[in-house]
């Protein structure tokens, strides 16, 4: 397969409410290594912002990651450049809820710490609690904007259903309402609930109602494991699913180790072998094909692996190779 060869591959970007920065469609994920291990991430995080990737993605459970994407931003001077997505109330590890007021400003001022800014760019809650009633959420979080601590809000983990009654509760007291939300979004259909507590997919099937939603709404949905945690890497071939414990983690395995993904694997290195591009481009290009507002959370190890996830935003693939590549 042949390797694109310009030297920076052309990002693109978008806008999100109340962020007042150009938000790169490609995230640079840091809930791996050697970000959560507490190690310098100096160098790769020189070579994925010179690539035109200014938006990274962190939360406060990504274990040591929100201090080391902190001192490079400070250390670089950054800070007015780049767009820090981080999240809180993540349940405790004993599964007890945290989405409540207490919790929630006791993890952005960790996190500010952390990251050395008073200010989060995109706050979202890591997970929901629906015994919390919206309102509730949403007067918090407009508190903590109008107090200039977050930009935009919203959730990552959170149904379509659950935002659409947030935002018509902020409309109706005129507040700022949610604009963002992060669920599971890839190609690979999303099996069981990866780390429990909630985790939401709009993936597959049977969450075309979900899509279509976002689809009308036009709400920016940043999408994580956007290449299935390695499925679609190029490191695993689909006619060789015996290997894929050695090439993905337990998490990937429960999640998205599947008959119906594998064949949607086959189906990516059919197309890539065709259109002289690697696997990861074509599964990339499937979710930037759709009809949603997208962004994608991607952790890569490698500058170079980072420069051909990024071509893969100009890889055009038809209708028909769509719906190819999903619907098996």
């Amino acid at each position: 397969m042949r390797e694109v060869e310009h030297a920076i591959p052309k990002m693109k970007y978008g806008e999100i409410p109340h962020v007042g920065k150009k938000v790169s469609r490609i995230l640079m994920g840091t809930a791996s290594a050697p970000f959560t291990a507490g190690e310098d991430g100096n160098e790769l995080l020189d070579a994925v912002y010179a690539l035109g990737i200014n938006t990274f993605d962190t939360a406060r459970v990504y274990g040591a990651s929100e201090q080391v994407l902190g001192k490079w931003i400070a250390e670089r001077g950054l800070r007015d450049q780049v767009v820090i997505l981080s999240k809180c109330a993540h349940p405790a590890e004993n599964g007890e809820r945290r989405v409540n007021a207490r919790a929630i400003r006791e993890d952005f001022a960790t996190s500010a710490r952390c990251l050395q800014t008073e200010h989060i760019d995109i706050y979202l809650l890591h997970r929901d609690d629906p015994t919390v009633e919206v309102g509730e959420i949403v007067e918090l979080l407009n508190a903590m904007h109008a107090e200039g601590k977050i930009g935009a809000f919203g959730g990552s983990n959170w149904t379509h259903e659950r935002i659409a009654t947030a935002n018509e509760y902020a409309y109706k007291h005129d507040l700022i309402p949610f604009a963002v939300s992060s669920p599971h979004f890839s190609l690979a259909e999303q099996i069981t609930d990866l780390w429990g507590g909630g985790c939401v997919a709009i993936s597959g099937p049977s969450h075309r109602a979900a899509r279509a939603w976002y689809e009308k709404a036009g709400m920016p949905v940043i999408a994580y494991s956007s290449l299935a945690r390695g499925l679609f890497s190029g490191k695993l071939r689909a006619d060789e699913p015996e290997r894929a414990g050695e090439v993905l983690d337990d998490w990937a395995m429960k999640g998205y180790a599947s008959p119906e993904n594998f064949e949607r694997l086959r189906r990516c290195e059919k197309l890539a072998e065709e259109k002289g591009c690697t696997v990861p481009q074509i599964a990339l290009a499937w979710i930037f094909g759709q009809r949603l507002n997208l962004y994608a959370v991607i952790s890569a190890s490698a500058p170079g692996r980072m420069r051909g996830n990024i071509d893969a935003l100009a890889v055009s693939l038809t209708e028909a190779e769509l719906l190819y590549l999903d619907e098996v």
